[in-house]
């Protein structure tokens, strides 16, 4: 044990300078004066010296800001559960640490907020460019992939209309038809009206036609109105003959027919019953025959008016509508349309000429 002690003092020169001095040197601990040849001598049961370390000063001043903190939350908080604003206090002055920065100036040494970054938003643009460039003018066939898809697009929806026409196809293609045809009837129609209408000859069909419903209707004013649908079998009879599709003898008959149906078992008078026949001979016929029919139809309307011409009946018919038969208003649209295409045409012509 003795010896132990006695390695540890000499392996440690300042501890054997303090024991053998009451008078700490102020030079190099293992310089030795030779004035003292007493070596002291440790007892044998003297413990080995090993004094504690003082603490640091820097953990006083740890505790003695933790002190304080707390009792600055105490006295304002008065017993009160700590609130955001004291909890980031308390987070700022644990963050800081050991600052002696008294509290009141602690405010001034806050940091100053950095400046918005703004550089890049000059970089933004160069990229943006750079992404216009190469999908615009690298690219240079976009319009050709854009014409594909297009027509990629545009097989689908075939496709999909092919899938719907295989089961309501056929009601669909013979509505088209239909229309096609109707549109194709219109178009020759009014072609061949703008090209090869006869306006002289329709105006005399008009004239003549007016002039026997006239005197008709003086005589028995519902003759007209009661015969629409004869009035028109006439008119198609007239463009049949006139065109050549129906012979002589047929045209005999048709005019014989009309009247007797008209007369036997319509029962009308005798001015109703000949109208039909007398508006066709009138429209169609020679001139000598147009004068003849007239004549004759007039004689027959002066002679039924002057038997029936105190009837009742007649003086409440006289309040009813008239209508125009259909092919007299047909005739008289062939012609508005024939002046309105040459008007047209000519003032094309004068725009050209201009």
């Amino acid at each position: 044990m003795t010896t132990a002690v006695s390695q540890h003092i000499h392996n440690s020169p300042a501890m054997a300078m303090s024991i053998r001095s009451p008078v700490r040197p102020l030079i190099n601990p293992n310089w030795r004066s030779p004035a003292h040849p007493v070596r002291l001598q440790l007892s044998p049961t003297l413990p080995s010296l090993n004094f504690p370390r003082p603490p640091r000063l820097s953990a006083y001043r740890r505790a003695f800001h933790e002190s304080k903190r707390l009792l600055t939350c105490a006295l304002r908080n008065d017993g009160a559960e700590p609130g955001p604003k004291d909890t980031a206090a308390d987070e700022e002055l644990q963050a800081r640490g050991e600052s002696s920065m008294p509290e009141r100036f602690r405010y001034l040494s806050k940091e100053v907020p950095d400046r918005p970054v703004r550089w890049p938003w000059f970089i933004a643009p160069f990229f943006l460019l750079y992404a216009w460039r190469t999908v615009f003018w690298e690219l240079s066939n976009w319009k050709k992939a854009a014409l594909t898809i297009l027509g990629a697009i545009g097989w689908l929806l075939k496709l999909a209309l092919a899938f719907v026409f295989r089961f309501i196809g056929t009601p669909i293609t013979r509505l088209i038809r239909c229309v096609e045809f109707a549109l194709h009837t219109i178009r020759y129609a009014y072609g061949n009206i703008i090209a090869f209408t006869p306006v002289s000859e329709l105006t005399h069909i008009i004239l003549f036609t007016t002039t026997i419903l006239s005197i008709a209707e003086a005589a028995v004013p519902d003759s007209v109105n009661s015969q629409q649908y004869l009035l028109t079998l006439t008119g198609i009879v007239a463009f049949g003959t006139v065109r050549g599709f129906v012979p002589e003898l047929p045209f005999w008959v048709i005019l014989s027919g009309m009247f007797f149906y008209s007369k036997f078992i319509e029962k009308r008078d005798s001015v109703s019953a000949f109208l039909p026949s007398a508006a066709l001979l009138a429209a169609i016929g020679e001139p000598w025959v147009r004068c003849v029919v007239i004549t004759s139809y007039l004689a027959l309307s002066i002679t039924h008016y002057a038997k029936h011409s105190n009837d009742d009946a007649r003086k409440a018919i006289l309040r009813n509508n008239k209508r125009l038969p259909l092919p007299l208003l047909l005739a008289s649209l062939a012609i508005g349309i024939n002046f309105s295409a040459k008007w047209i045409r000519h003032r094309h012509l004068t725009w050209m000429v201009v």
